[in-house]
């Protein structure tokens, strides 16, 4: 029982288990990991966005803010566009890694 007792002292806060579960959820979504893997190649505007995904502006701005929030996105305004880019380069081989790494029995 002593033991038990020091791994749930050791836990993390509950509001930063909530946030941990927000971030994988931004990722849980296809449109979201296409324009993860569209951004991979490179910085892309609104515009080229919606038009590789073919969908409508509000639906791909509503993915990029998701994204944006959870920190895998960043943002530059130029001119009346919005130019995305990843946070981090090295987000595509850590969903990879993720996926990879399912156990298996």
């Amino acid at each position: 029982m002593r033991e038990l007792k020091k791994k749930i002292s050791r836990l993390p806060p509950q509001d930063e288990i909530k946030r941990e579960a927000e971030v994988l959820k931004a990722l849980a979504d296809p449109t979201r990991l296409l324009i993860i893997h569209l951004l991979s190649e490179g910085d892309l505007c609104v515009c080229e966005i919606m038009a590789a995904l073919k969908r409508p502006q509000p639906t791909v701005s509503h993915h990029l803010n998701i994204l944006k929030r959870a920190g895998f996105l960043k943002a530059e305004k130029r001119g009346v566009w919005v130019h995305y880019s990843l946070a981090s380069d090295e987000l595509p081989s850590i969903i990879e890694q993720l996926i990879n790494k399912r156990v298996t029995p």
